[in-house]
């Protein structure tokens, strides 16, 4: 199992091109979010900087970019975006629920907001960090090499119930009772370490029919040991309503996710935000004085298109969700 904070886990090397972090959506988030000069912009999931750039681009040598990131490797590429990037940034390291509840909490204030959840390009890209089924790796997965939890830790040590129940929830595998179980069988054996063996028990635990035809049998389960590992669905529905408190009155928030299960967090918080009375339907006059504190600049989520899909087959799950604060 990587240790704390292993060496090999921090990686500080740029890629040779920016092609394989082409920003998502880049055009559909710019006209949302629709920066203005003078405005503070905040990247709450920086990665290799991609959206940051096009938005410090309509900040117009006038404003202020915070750039967040959980990944000591992003500082690498906040180095060399902040030497070109004409406007006043700062980049902070943390979970981005805990930086945006920390911001809010000293009263900053932003125009503009970005969440681009899931994993980086630059991530994936890295086989040592564990998050690919397709090249075998130390089973890590962590977005923050310094955080105690590992895929490899769950893996060994949850129990077949909890795996089971982690796989259907977060990955939306209809064999997470067979895999879990076949999981349980293996390690009895010798422990889990690398991808490689992960994905060997993954297939032989599914029935040969279902292993083609949707996609590598293991991406499921690999998307919710990611999930599992960095807490992804608690840190967005901690950091919607940070963000929501750092906005100023006619500021945007966007978000863009890449599975049903963060879509539908999002979805429900907007939802939940541009509602205005929640008196019952028989109340004659209004008693509870709630007020919309967002209105919905999308109300189906904006999807790429297929030109955008054939450059970037990575986008091809993403949905835009934004709103503006009331």
């Amino acid at each position: 199992m990587p240790s704390k904070g292993a060496p090999n886990m921090l990686p500080n090397v740029l890629p040779r091109t920016e092609a394989d972090h082409v920003p998502v959506l880049a055009a559909e988030v710019r006209e949302l979010l629709a920066v203005q000069p003078g405005e503070t912009v905040v990247d709450a999931t920086f990665g290799a900087g991609g959206h940051a750039r096009l938005l410090a681009q309509d900040l117009q040598g006038r404003g202020k970019l915070v750039a967040v990131d959980r990944d000591p490797g992003a500082k690498a590429y906040f180095d060399r975006f902040k030497a070109g990037a004409g406007v006043d940034v700062r980049f902070l390291r943390g979970d981005f629920a805990v930086v945006l509840s920390q911001l809010a909490a000293n009263d900053v204030k932003a125009d503009a907001i970005l969440l681009d959840l899931g994993i980086s390009s630059m991530q994936v890209d890295r086989p040592e960090r564990g998050f690919s089924y397709a090249t075998d790796a130390p089973l890590d997965m962590r977005m923050d090499p310094s955080s105690e939890q590992t895929a490899a830790a769950i893996v060994n040590t949850w129990d077949e119930k909890e795996l089971a129940t982690v796989f259907r929830r977060y990955g939306e595998e209809r064999f997470a009772t067979p895999i879990a179980r076949a999981i349980v069988r293996r390690r009895a054996e010798r422990p889990f370490t690398r991808t490689g063996d992960l994905v060997d028990v993954i297939k032989l635990a599914i029935p040969t029919p279902a292993r083609f035809g949707e996609g590598h049998p293991a991406k499921r389960v690999f998307q919710a040991l990611r999930i599992a590992v960095n807490d992804e669905l608690g840190q967005l529905e901690a950091a919607l309503p940070a963000a929501l408190a750092m906005l100023r009155t006619g500021g945007r928030l966007a978000v863009i996710s890449f599975h049903s299960l963060e879509d539908r967090i999002v979805k429900r918080f907007f939802a939940d935000q541009a509602k205005g009375c929640t008196c019952p339907p028989e109340f004659p006059v209004c008693v509870c004085g709630k007020e919309p504190t967002l209105r919905l600049l999308t109300r189906k989520p904006m999807r790429p298109g297929a030109r955008e899909i054939d450059a970037n087959p990575r986008a091809a799950s993403a949905r835009l969700r934004a709103a503006v604060r009331a």
